[in-house]
């Protein structure tokens, strides 16, 4: 018997609109008959992005002060969220039904007559397979062709990943690596896809090119580090931890520097004869300033989209219309090139997909949390921010993975 029913962990009102504008819970949604190009999904496990808990839902305790991270949600900047959306854009599970031709009218059919439709589709039935986090972005490398969404809490596509079953087009989910599971696998495609297109399409890093990373432990950049490493390039990388700084040696960064006790990064440079290529920043602060002098004329300072309005430190990176402070004299004078970048398109995620699957890149998991209802215990965990790595859900309480 197929679901007609699923839980979801979605967009609610905040019994408190003085301290959170949203909240989440999780619900009983009825399931549709699928339209012709449909799969249904059986989610296994799903990953945590900071735009769930910061952009969406205004969960970031790490800020001193949520004044301004509650007008982006306040004053609607972040478009389209919806009370009743499901929340999540990772997600990773298995095929159990794509309708066919054939059946496109009869809702709800068993296995066995899906089975028999002989459409290309059906070769995925059984399958396990993560969903595409986008929409609007297909191939085109310097942008997207439509409107560009993220799913995940928003109205339109109204599709989340934190459920126990997903409707999903048939051209919106990628094939997991067969040497990744279900955990690890959820926790790849959007922090993947961000990462590849960083390295490769912005910074065009090379084998041999000196790289810096800052702020190691998130998502991003630990697959960034990953993708550098089996690229040939020499990575440096900033945290204001030392444990994790060790973690990132341990996974072939060169060094790593805590900027709670002095960056010293441009003194080894100077050592070693070296100059940074480029510098992928997902961590935002005084990153100009610390950069302008280590980074090679006509280098990359490439910024990932950042979530975070302040630094560990306390240090204001953002005015709280959301713009990072920004030198024009830093850029002339060193002649750097200064790019942005956010996600990318899905024939980037495929590329960055083949690449971990002939390399055998295992996305690093640091907490894995067992059912939708114990949600709460991953914001707790980013609130303490102490996480090397993603924090992930297995959505089915008990299940082999």
């Amino acid at each position: 018997m197929l679901p007609k029913t699923t839980k979801a962990l979605v967009v609610a009102e905040a019994q408190d609109k003085s301290e959170l504008p949203y909240a989440a819970r999780v619900i009983e949604q009825e399931l549709r008959p699928l339209k012709g190009n449909e799969l249904l999904v059986r989610i296994e496990a799903v990953a945590f992005n900071h735009r769930d808990v910061c952009y969406i839902l205004c969960f970031h305790w790490q800020l001193a002060d949520l004044t301004s991270i509650q007008l982006w949600i306040r004053k609607n900047l972040y478009p389209g969220i919806g009370v009743g959306e499901v929340l999540g854009s990772d997600g990773a599970g298995m095929e159990l039904l794509p309708i066919s031709l054939f059946e496109r009218n009869s809702p709800w059919w068993g296995i066995g007559s899906v089975i028999a439709s002989g459409t290309a589709n059906d070769i995925l039935i059984g399958r396990r397979v993560f969903l595409t986090p986008s929409r609007g972005w297909d191939q085109d490398p310097t942008g997207p062709e439509q409107k560009f969404t993220v799913i995940g809490g928003v109205k339109g596509p109204s599709i989340g990943t934190f459920a126990e079953y997903v409707i999903v087009e048939r051209n919106e989910v990628i094939e997991i690596p067969p040497h990744l599971d279900f955990e690890h696998a959820a926790a790849w495609p959007l922090a993947g896809v961000t990462a590849w297109r960083a390295i490769n399409y912005q910074a065009g890093v090379k084998r041999g090119h000196n790289v810096l990373v800052t702020g190691i432990g998130g998502g991003v950049a630990i697959i960034a580090l990953q993708l550098l490493v089996f690229i040939g390039a020499n990575v440096y990388v900033t945290s204001g931890s030392d444990k994790k700084i060790q973690r990132a040696v341990e996974l072939g960064a060169k060094a790593g520097f805590n900027y709670k006790s002095g960056m010293d990064l441009e003194k080894v440079l100077k050592q070693e004869n070296h100059t940074l290529d480029s510098v992928i920043d997902s961590a935002g602060g005084d990153i100009l300033r610390l950069t302008s002098k280590i980074l090679k004329p006509g280098g990359v300072l490439d910024f990932i989209a950042s979530n975070r309005f302040y630094d560990e430190r306390g240090f204001s990176q953002y005015t709280p219309q959301g713009y990072m402070a920004y030198s024009f004299s830093l850029l002339i004078c060193c002649a750097h090139h200064h790019l942005g970048s956010a996600m990318g398109s899905k024939r980037e995620l495929l590329e960055a997909t083949n690449f971990i699957a002939e390399h055998r890149i295992i996305p690093v998991v640091c907490n894995v949390i067992e059912g939708l209802e114990s949600f709460e215990d991953g914001f707790e965990l980013m609130k303490e921010g102490a996480q090397f790595g993603k924090i992930v859900i297995r959505v089915h309480r008990n299940s082999k993975l």
